[in-house]
């Protein structure tokens, strides 16, 4: 009967056992599949809101994605192959309902510097920028992105917008031959202002007043509110429906007036040209490129490409999570920033096998997304499908679009990027924090990988000087406290011996030190070396050196260096008093000694 009873119990703890399981293995599926947390709750009123997102995303996404493509240098329907894998992949991993992956201004511009305006290499670039991406998500690496500061990012922010703006004035004017780099570029801009083709520069100041003008009116409208009478609800859809799909409308309506001239036999436009026509083919990424003075073999792609392996994915994912992060804490949820780094990173990965080049998370796309209610990342899903029906059977339309109706797009995609007020207010909250953002921002136009790395290098120091040179606050009585007011380490050490140093050593008479460590959470092996060389100083000139109200963990670690002459005290007070006593005893022998002491002619009149 006892085994009988044993064996059933075991037989229970083993169900207990595979149903923890069982519950283990559920929650880490929905953890890495995050569609599995929000589709067994789906409604037709979500499927409702997610339709009308990922149709209005898909209206702002097409004309955006020819855009950019002019501005990686890359022909337009690369913008578009780029645009729809975004939408499959985060719809399965991602955890921002809001969030939009695709191609980018700041994208487009990294693209066009490192991959020399080629598309073999843009999409190997991707291919390279997933694998990466996806490492780095599946060694939980995400707090590196932690190491750029904000003013770092606002500068590259900056140069990226002003270096982009200014690239599309050739386009909205209709210039040629003018250089990539920013500073000829901006010299022959100017050199070459007059030349400016009548047609493109007056269909690309009526694209940009249109395009302003829909900004401005959106951002003016009126909520709608409860009892509107139907005739105004009406006009307020058709209103926010024309701003919020007005890069969409401004470059179908410029496309009809190219057309329009086209057929009266003029055409005072450049045009965007022939594009490949259909969806792209699914196939291995190049692995080489043949050229007609040989092959480029693997290896020496990824060396043209250079920094840009480390520039191109960390931007990508810090840009993502970044406007990940800010549309959570907007909409009151979380995000899992190493589950968005498989998300970037899949999404790459299996963006490059249909030529895609690298994405990111868009932020205008994704406002448009959130204020117009999308309720899970099934929006993505329309979008891209609208894309990939754009790439079916509109690309013949694409002939007609004029480049200057897309260097306006660009222009008011990337001017809000631009904001000024960032360097007053952070004169306002902390000048040293200019410091980075002018390095990064000046940096950038010369090469950007020197101005991002120039920028992190200003932060660091900015950040470890306070640990180099700690704040000290020291006492003068009869002995000197020295008070450490935060943890010391190898950075620090110098410092404290140089304090310790001047306030004790220096005078014609060595004062007694007590080193307070109250403030001193941490502490390291180099520490502890020269604490033991300042003991074995202080004990060679017969000064008294004590420690007080040493924390446990750094009482152990100083125990444990076996320190000659250590000596600690539960309390400063306790400390002191002991110095006290000591320089009493000290110097009571010396009076003695004076008060004994005759000079020699008062021994001669005696």
């Amino acid at each position: 009967m006892e085994y009988s009873g044993c064996s059933a119990q075991g037989q229970t703890l083993g169900w207990t056992c595979q149903g923890w399981r069982s519950r283990c293995s559920s929650q880490a599926l929905r953890k890495r599949f995050p569609i599995l947390q929000w589709l067994p709750k789906y409604s037709v009123q979500w499927l409702q809101l997610d339709v009308l997102a990922g149709l209005t995303v898909g209206l702002t996404v097409v004309p955006q994605g020819l855009a950019y493509a002019e501005v990686a240098g890359l022909p337009v329907q690369y913008g578009l192959y780029s645009s729809f894998m975004g939408g499959f992949i985060y719809c399965l991993l991602g955890t921002s309902k809001d969030i939009t992956l695709g191609p980018t201004a700041i994208m487009s511009l990294l693209v066009s510097f490192y991959t020399f305006s080629d598309p073999s290499y843009a999409v190997l670039l991707t291919f390279l920028s997933g694998c990466i991406q996806l490492a780095m998500g599946l060694l939980h690496l995400g707090f590196l992105l932690e190491f750029i500061s904000y003013p770092v990012i606002k500068g590259f922010t900056l140069a990226a917008s002003l270096t982009i703006g200014f690239s599309q004035v050739k386009n909205l004017l209709g210039l040629h031959d003018i250089p990539q780099q920013f500073v000829l570029q901006v010299y022959q801009t100017f050199r070459k202002v007059g030349e400016s083709r009548v047609g493109d520069a007056s269909l690309g100041f009526i694209c940009l007043v249109l395009l302003l003008g829909l900004t401005w009116m959106k951002s003016r409208m009126p909520r709608p509110y409860r009892g509107m009478p139907i005739w105004l609800r009406l006009c307020h859809l058709i209103v926010w429906i024309t701003a919020t799909a007005r890069n969409a409308l401004v470059v179908v309506a410029a496309g009809l007036v190219a057309y329009s001239f086209q057929v009266m036999g003029s055409q005072p436009f450049i045009l965007t040209g022939k594009t490949a026509q259909g969806l792209p083919c699914f196939q291995l990424p190049p692995f080489s490129e043949v050229t007609p003075n040989g092959t480029i073999s693997f290896s020496q792609m990824v060396q043209d490409m250079g920094a840009g392996l480390a520039v191109v994915p960390l931007m990508g994912l810090l840009e993502s999570i970044a406007i990940a992060k800010a549309f959570a804490s907007q909409n009151n949820y979380r995000i899992d920033p190493n589950q968005e780094l498989l998300a970037i990173g899949l999404t790459n990965l299996a963006g490059s096998f249909v030529s895609s080049y690298p994405v990111t998370g868009s932020f205008g796309r994704t406002a448009v997304n959130s204020q117009t209610g999308v309720r899970t990342t099934a929006g993505g899903l329309i979008t891209g499908a609208l894309v990939l029906l754009s790439l079916a059977y509109l690309t013949p339309l694409f002939y007609y679009i004029p480049k200057t109706a897309l260097a306006a797009v660009i222009i008011c995609a990337v001017a809000p990027m631009f904001d000024i007020t960032i360097f007053r207010t952070l004169w306002r909250v902390k000048k040293m924090d200019l410091v980075p953002l002018c390095f990064t921002f000046l940096l950038c136009f010369w090469e950007v990988q020197y101005g991002i790395i120039a920028g992190v290098i200003v932060s660091g120091i900015l950040v470890l000087y306070p640990v180099a040179r700690p704040q000290i606050k020291t006492t003068y009585r009869e002995c000197l406290v020295v008070q450490p007011q935060s943890g010391l380490s190898f950075l620090a050490i110098e410092h404290i011996r140089e304090t310790i140093h001047q306030g004790a050593l220096a005078g014609l008479l060595p004062r007694p030190v007590v080193l307070d460590c109250s403030h001193v959470n941490s502490i390291d092996y180099t520490v502890v070396a020269g604490i033991r060389d300042l003991l074995k100083e202080f004990h060679s000139k017969g000064v008294k050196f004590t420690f007080s109200a040493i924390q446990a963990p750094i009482l152990q670690v100083l125990l444990s260096a076996d320190l000659k002459g250590f000596h600690h005290f539960a309390s400063l007070e306790d400390a002191e008093r002991a110095s006290q006593e000591e320089l009493a005893d000290t110097e009571k022998p010396l009076l003695q000694n004076a008060n004994e002491w005759q000079p020699p002619f008062a021994q001669m009149i005696q």
